[in-house]
């Protein structure tokens, strides 16, 4: 990617950013603080809950 494309990509999102109305600015910005799944359930998907549990239960 040169530079005058990713200086055109950034003034769009810019531009984009500031013609949100000021609530829905607000919505999309909790919405990115919003708590995420630990990163080993976004990586892997539900595998190493699986993998623990079969350890747990075996310690029992």
């Amino acid at each position: 990617m040169k530079t005058n494309d990713y200086v055109k990509y950034m003034t769009e999102q810019l531009v984009k950013y500031m013609d949100m109305p000021e609530n829905e600015r607000k919505e999309w910005r909790q919405e990115r603080k919003s708590p995420k799944p630990p990163r080993s359930v976004r990586w892997f998907g539900m595998f190493p809950i699986a993998i623990k549990m079969f350890f747990q239960r075996n310690k029992q």
